[in-house]
C-alpha cells in the first residue's frame, strides 16, 4: 500500500526447522516453490489496484506491474492480477479472501499484512518549476515558500510540517483516499502547479517522481530529507503477504536480498526517489 495513504489513516528445534524448511523450499523445481497452503504454486498472485498509475495499472504500465514481472520470472512463474481500488476494504477483499497471495508494495509496520523486509525506502517531495526561484529549496522552513500556495494531499504528514512553518493557511489540499478510476490527485496537483494555479507541490516522492520524470519534464522534484522534525516523511516499503504465511515471506526475502540491485534500478528507471534507510541522504545510483 503507497505509504502517503497508509501511514495519514494509521500513524502507527524451531529455528533450525524453520530454515530447513526455506531451504527445501527454495531446492524445489520451478513452479512447485514450497509455500504455505495458501499461496499459489502456479502463479504469482498479485492483489493491486486497476489504476494506481504510476503504480500499479491494469494494462500492465506501472511499476510495480514491472517488480511483479521481475519477482515471478525469478520464480518462474506467471503473473495474475487480482484488482480492487486501493481504498478501505482492500486487504480484505484481497489478500485476506485468499484470492491473491502478495501486496507489492505495503507501509513497512502495518498489522494488517505480514511484511518482507523493505526493498524500498523513499520520501515525501516538493516539487517545483525546475527553471523558477524555488528549485533550490530543500526545506520546507525556507523563507522563499512562505507568501506561496502549496499543495497537498489533505491529512499525509507533510501537511503538519507545512502548518508548524505556516505555510497551510494558503494550501491548496487535495483529497486523500479516493477511487483512482474516478479521481487523481496527484495528477491534478502537477497540472495545476504547470497552469499556475499553485507555486509548488508536496506528493510522496513514489508517486510523484514517476509522474514528473514521464509527464512533466520541466518541473524538479527535491525529496524532503532534510527535515528533522516529526512526523517523519521517509518511509519503508515492503511486500505484504498473509499472517502467518511464513515460508513464503521468507522466500521473498531471500528473492529481494539477492536481487536489490535490480529492484533499484528498476525503481531508479521509473522515477521513484531512492533514500538511506534513515532517509537522511539520497542514494546516489550512479556507480
Amino acid at each position: 500500500m503507497p505509504a502517503w495513504a497508509d501511514h495519514a489513516a494509521r500513524v502507527r528445534g524451531g529455528a533450525a526447522g524453520a530454515l530447513a524448511a526455506f531451504a527445501l523450499g527454495l531446492m524445489t523445481a520451478p513452479g512447485g516453490a514450497q509455500t504455505s497452503d495458501l499461496v499459489s504454486t502456479s502463479a504469482l498472485r498479485v492483489c493491486a489496484d486497476p489504476a494506481n498509475d504510476p503504480m500499479s495499472s491494469e494494462d500492465g504500465s506501472g511499476y510495480e506491474n514491472e517488480l511483479a514481472e521481475l519477482i515471478a520470472g525469478k520464480l518462474d512463474l506467471p503473473v495474475e492480477y487480482t484488482w480492487f481500488p486501493m481504498a478501505t476494504g482492500f486487504v480484505r477483499q484481497t489478500l485476506m479472501a485468499k484470492r491473491c497471495d502478495v501486496i507489492m508494495a505495503y507501509a513497512q509496520g502495518h498489522e494488517l499484512v505480514l511484511n518482507t523486509n523493505h526493498y524500498l525506502t523513499s520520501v515525501y517531495a516538493l516539487i517545483v518549476p525546475a527553471d523558477g526561484p524555488l528549485a533550490d529549496v530543500e526545506t520546507l522552513s525556507d523563507p522563499r515558500l512562505n507568501p506561496l500556495r502549496i499543495g497537498v494531499i489533505a491529512g499525509s504528514p507533510p501537511a503538519t510540517h507545512m502548518a508548524r512553518n505556516g505555510l497551510i493557511g494558503k494550501a491548496k489540499g487535495y483529497n486523500l483516499f479516493v477511487d483512482r478510476r474516478h479521481e487523481s490527485p496527484a495528477p491534478n496537483m502537477l497540472a495545476d502547479l504547470e497552469a499556475g494555479e499553485i507555486d509548488a507541490a508536496i506528493l510522496w516522492g513514489p508517486l510523484g517522481g514517476p509522474l514528473v520524470k514521464r509527464d512533466h519534464p520541466n518541473l524538479k522534484v527535491i525529496p524532503l530529507v532534510k527535515e528533522t522534525l516529526p512526523p517523519k516523511l521517509h518511509y519503508r516499503i515492503t511486500m505484504g503477504v498473509r499472517q502467518g504465511e511464513k515460508v513464503w515471506q521468507r522466500q521473498l526475502n531471500s528473492l529481494i536480498r539477492r536481487n536489490q540491485d535490480e529492484i533499484n534500478a528498476l525503481l531508479h528507471d521509473a522515477g521513484v526517489p531512492l533514500v538511506t534507510d534513515l532517509g537522511d541522504a539520497v542514494m546516489d545510483l550512479s556507480q
